[in-house]
């Protein structure tokens, strides 16, 4: 049992993208006992022990919070929804490993999207829907209350994925690039980008970019830029808009055909920063595409921390009752 005898939460909720980890172990009845925070997990670049030590920090936290003492369990069962768990085998070995630590008598692990699913949708018992996430990349699962699902692997260009946010950036570099040295037609880009880190040229950026006066990871802060400029009329920046519209739609449709829902009401989430911003030349378009594909499909966009969603899986597997979930959504409002 360990020094805190019988589990003290009935779930641990872990949330974790590649830049934060949150965690919030949940009482039986979805009080929050007590929530932690931590970095980013990211088990291909520090490794898996690494990246779960990560999640271990943040754990530790909420049980401080909880009032528990060191040791485990801490509940009943590990609800984690993990980026990096992108193929089944990968969602297997790391609820080996997160299971190792011992912070609960069972544990489940998911990929992060599942979070975003469930957080999206109301009541208890396994969700009925498809959301599609993109923030910094981009992905898209669907489930059905029996538990079948509908998934992509999500491993970048090797799988068939354009999107989310540094494929945008990277999108609009490259045809900035162009259109400053030639290679390709005009668009307000080529001044716009490098105007955004004080730079007055393409050529600044990419030597910039290239010896590090301007850390990569910073392309991100170049997809409100696009949209600006995509806004203003500018035909290739739209154009990347409505390649980004385009794939959403793509992966939202063909989760719900391996689901059989096209033709059902039935809700479509979107999520992560680049959705959640509601750019309306971007949802707008979404919703207008979707809307051919599957008619009856509800748009919305998802807000509440994702951590909500891996909370509420555990519930639905302890089989809590809806008062319990509906004071757990409640909490995180």
């Amino acid at each position: 049992m360990g020094v805190n005898g019988p589990a003290a939460a009935a779930v641990l909720a872990i949330d974790a993208g590649n830049s934060k980890t949150d965690v919030a172990l949940i009482g039986a009845d979805g009080t929050v006992l007590g929530t932690g925070r931590s970095g980013g997990f990211q088990p291909p670049r520090v490794g898996v022990e690494a990246a779960v030590d990560v999640l271990g920090l943040a754990v530790a936290e909420a049980a401080e919070a909880a009032g528990l003492r060191p040791g485990t369990p801490y509940a009943a069962r590990v609800s984690a929804c993990l980026a990096n768990a992108d193929l089944p085998v990968e969602e297997r070995q790391l609820a080996d490993a997160v299971g190792a630590r011992g912070w609960g008598a069972a544990t489940e692990v998911r990929n992060d999207t599942f979070a975003i699913l469930r957080a999206g949708l109301s009541g208890s018992g396994l969700p009925r829907g498809v959301a599609v996430v993109c923030g910094a990349g981009i992905n898209c699962v669907g489930m059905l209350p029996d538990g079948r699902t509908a998934r992509f692997p999500a491993l970048g260009a090797i799988s068939g994925d354009w999107g989310g946010g540094v494929g945008l950036a990277e999108e609009a570099l490259w045809w900035a690039a162009r259109a400053e040295d030639g290679r390709g037609g005009p668009t307000l880009l080529a001044r716009a980008l490098p105007g955004h880190f004080g730079l007055a040229s393409m050529a600044a950026l990419i030597e910039a970019l290239h010896l590090g006066p301007v850390a990569r990871r910073r392309v991100h802060e170049l997809v409100p830029v696009l949209f600006a400029v995509a806004a203003g009329g500018d035909p290739v920046a739209a154009a990347i808009v409505e390649r980004q519209a385009t794939e959403v739609v793509a992966l939202a449709s063909v989760a719900l055909g391996r689901l059989g829902l096209l033709d059902e009401e039935v809700p479509v989430l979107l999520g992560g920063s680049v959705l959640a911003a509601r750019h309306p030349q971007l949802n707008d378009r979404i919703a207008e595409l979707l809307a051919a594909r599957a008619p009856r499909a509800r748009l919305s966009v998802v807000t509440t921390p994702p951590v909500l969603g891996a909370g509420l899986l555990g519930l639905d597997a302890t089989c809590a009752p809806p008062e319990a979930h509906a004071k757990l959504r409640a909490h995180f409002g």
